[in-house]
């Protein structure tokens, strides 16, 4: 069992940064795949940015340049970099941790790009 805690959203400015952190306890993240996904009022949750455990990442193309996602598998914290917000990334950001047939999921945190 993994428990995940997101932390670091709130209200930008366009054009302005945030750093998403998500600590993960229970369990050592070092053997899952770990991703931030996105959902947004009205709409599905999708997948925004992974990383896998031999670190290699991948995003989705409306990230791509913008967003970088890291993990600190000895203090079992994932990190998602987002700079130059757009009114489109204001959505509720959560961590998930994925192994095999598991698949955890964080409560969320709410990230707002308005002026």
């Amino acid at each position: 069992q993994v428990q995940l805690v997101e932390s670091g959203g709130g209200l930008v400015q366009p054009g302005g940064s945030l750093r998403l952190s998500c600590a993960a306890s229970g369990s050592t993240i070092r053997v899952y795949t770990m991703g931030w996904y996105r959902q947004a009022p009205g709409k599905q949750r999708d997948l925004v940015a992974r990383i896998l455990t031999d670190g290699s990442a991948d995003y989705t193309d409306s990230v791509k340049g913008r967003f970088t996602i890291s993990r600190d598998n000895a203090n079992n914290t994932v990190f998602l970099q987002m700079d130059s917000l757009k009114p489109d990334d204001t959505a509720v950001y959560y961590c998930n941790a994925r192994r095999e047939i598991f698949n955890y999921w964080g409560q969320g945190t709410q990230v707002t790009v308005s002026s």
